[in-house]
């Protein structure tokens, strides 16, 4: 069988055990411990915020998030619409009531314009959810200023983005509160984890108490509140640390990739890679993806099914929240006055491409050899 190509996958490079083993050496395997402070501390400061909060997940992250905002039931919620669910999910955990937005064509990212239709019908909305889809940064100045004239709380899911920056900051410092995700297939990774950040101290002394079953700190086991068990492990922040050292390397690999890409593809006029604004945002590529021109010959599932063959891994580009079954009857707001989102048409049109950093020059050609084969 032909080697797996993997549409993104972990790469360890050795300090990653350094850390871990150092975990094992003291026996310090369990929830918390001195690599969880560190990866915090190192997390934020290498994003320019003031406080972080490890946690299990970038879910985990973005529910209590949702609750330091004040999220409660019944409450209007407005979120990204072309995304993973994940973005959306923990809005229904706290039976919120989540509205879409639109993506504008030139990031893929939440529509401003589609933003202001939302706050003209729901005006008391006070909690905006962000993401920033492919490691490509959101219009945020402008989503931000919207938030802000609203006086609504801006969440910014940085789950695809750790590193990309917008007018030269880092993405998930925007909103009051910003969620990374370490899942396996993200930029860097811990198996499994989030961080939540703020610069508010006692909001993420907050998040760290829910995140550990709200104990109070009591002899005995009190409990005034609901909590959760959302602590990242420090076995887990031990991997984080290690990744972290190799983020701006991981960022460097990818964008070679995009590159690669775009200059392969840059005859073939039905092709357009995945968009970002080079005046103001610096992606951190983690996903090079592609869309194809309306009426191409060649269709999205041709292209996945030919390298699927070849056993080389694609996806689909997310199919939005405001067409997924589950959230069939909330509210959505589309970017123009047509009949159709611009999230839906990058959905029907687009492809994400093998972005693993361990590609090979031979790897990418022939992947490239395969796609531009269908053009033939």
């Amino acid at each position: 069988m032909n080697k797996r190509i993997y549409l993104s996958c972990p790469t360890m490079h050795g300090e990653e055990l350094k850390f871990v083993n150092e975990a094992f050496d003291t026996n310090w395997v369990a929830p918390l411990g001195p690599h969880v402070n560190a990866f915090e501390k190192e997390l934020a400061s290498y994003v320019g915020i003031g406080h972080a909060a490890a946690l299990s997940a970038g879910t985990a992250a973005l529910h209590l998030a949702l609750k330091l905002a004040g999220v409660k039931a019944g409450d209007v919620v407005f979120s990204s619409s072309l995304t993973f669910s994940a973005t959306c999910n923990p809005i229904c955990y706290e039976k919120a009531i989540p509205v879409f937005i639109d993506s504008e064509p030139d990031t893929w990212n939440m529509s401003p314009e589609a933003l202001k239709k939302a706050f003209a019908k729901y005006p008391d909305t006070r909690v905006v959810v962000v993401a920033n889809l492919y490691g490509v940064p959101a219009k945020l100045d402008e989503i931000k200023a919207i938030c802000d004239s609203h006086g609504a709380i801006l969440i910014e899911d940085a789950a695809e983005s750790l590193g990309a920056t917008y007018k030269g900051k880092q993405t998930g410092t925007f909103g009051k509160y910003g969620i990374f995700s370490f899942n396996g297939n993200k930029i860097i990774t811990t198996s499994g984890g989030g961080m939540l950040v703020s610069e508010s101290e006692e909001d993420m002394k907050k998040a760290r108490f829910l995140s550990t079953q709200a104990r109070e700190p009591e002899r005995h086991y009190e409990h005034k509140e609901i909590g959760y068990n959302y602590r990242m492990s420090n076995v887990l922040a031990g991997i984080g640390r290690g990744q972290l050292l190799h983020l701006e390397e991981h960022i460097a690999k990818k964008k070679e990739i995009y590159e690669t890409y775009k200059k392969a593809f840059a005859d073939i006029q039905e092709i357009t890679m995945n968009p970002f604004d080079k005046e103001t945002s610096k992606p951190n590529y983690w996903l090079s993806c592609i869309t194809l021109a309306e009426g191409c010959k060649v269709t999205p599932l041709d292209i996945m099914v030919a390298l699927e063959q070849e056993n080389i891994e694609s996806r689909p580009i997310w199919k939005p929240m405001h067409l997924q079954p589950v959230f069939a009857e909330c509210d959505s707001f589309f970017h123009g006055d047509g009949e159709m989102s611009v999230g839906e048409d990058i959905f029907n049109r687009g492809v994400c491409l093998p972005s693993d950093i361990k590609n090979t020059k031979e790897d990418m050609d022939k992947i490239i050899g395969i796609i531009k084969g269908l053009f033939a």
